[in-house]
């Protein structure tokens, strides 16, 4: 490259299979091919994933993870503006959404450098599509502290958020996780837990809170995303009676009963249970 002339790098974050390398865009295949550099979260599933690919990576590779982002970001976005064109890939989904990444956009960003990305698997996304909750509005929240006056404090910070709310969580905390989001969101709040997604033992549980805790209790295995419906913006002030009559139309159309008092409760901030149970003594 010549002084003076714009740089041809790039960054590329690219989106990984969230469990099933079906998932793999043709796309990834090729950056990974040929990239310059490919900065992996972890190169021992990198090199997994790339010989369920069928790929060879013709560059070089280097580790770039949370223990090493600050002091590696800098190199990375020197070797950019020498022209190099780097992918970033880490262990499932998209780069830099609650995954190492963010650092290096900045300083790309900082440096006029080019910034693109390969869209693909986000397990945030595919659980708010199966939760049954409302999409229209949400919220990605990630991990919640583990300690608990810290964790207690996050999510009374989110009492009265409105949108859909999306969090990551371990499965030996999920149990706790989900009892202290009951005990400041409310027992009833509608929620859904997606495990496994994409994977063999794919499941998705949804119900209130109190229920969901319960059910997780005794223990569960593995990659694990919660959602929880948002406090509506009028909850308290509706009346069940005028809900009830939307309830009685969708499931005359055909709807399950189920189903329709949890999404109306979602959305109103009603008790699903009471709504149930008013739209079962209206019939």
């Amino acid at each position: 490259m010549t002084p003076g002339e714009p740089s041809q790098g790039a960054l590329v974050l690219a989106a990984t299979p969230i469990g099933d390398a079906r998932d793999a865009s043709p796309r990834l295949v090729a950056e990974l091919a040929s990239a310059d550099v490919v900065a992996a979260e972890d190169t021992r599933r990198l090199r997994r994933l790339v010989e369920r690919l069928g790929v060879s990576v013709g560059g070089e590779v280097v580790s770039y993870h949370e223990h090493n982002e600050a002091s590696r970001t800098e190199e990375l976005a020197a070797r950019i503006a020498e022209g190099a064109r780097v992918v970033v890939v880490t262990d499932a989904g998209m780069p830099s959404v609650s995954d190492p990444g963010y650092r290096l956009v900045r300083a790309c960003v900082e440096q006029d450098l080019r910034v693109t990305c390969v869209p693909g698997p986000s397990a945030v996304l595919m659980s708010l599509a199966v939760s049954g909750l409302p999409v229209d509005r949400f919220c990605f929240e990630g991990f919640l502290p583990r300690k608990a006056g810290e964790r207690e404090r996050a999510l009374s910070a989110l009492a009265e958020e409105p949108r859909t709310m999306v969090f990551f969580e371990a499965p030996h905390r999920l149990s706790v996780t989900l009892s202290a989001m009951a005990g400041v969101f409310g027992e009833e709040r509608p929620a859904a837990v997606c495990r496994e997604l994409t994977k063999t033992y794919e499941e998705v549980r949804r119900g209130g809170l109190a229920e969901l805790a319960a059910w997780a209790e005794p223990g569960v295995k593995g990659e694990i995303t919660v959602v929880v419906a948002g406090r509506s913006a009028t909850a308290g002030e509706v009346d069940i009676a005028d809900v009830v009559p939307q309830v009685l139309e969708r499931t005359a159309a055909g709807e399950r009963l189920k189903d329709v008092t949890r999404d109306l409760a979602a959305r109103t901030g009603l008790s699903a249970k009471a709504l149930y149970d008013a739209a079962v003594a209206a019939r």
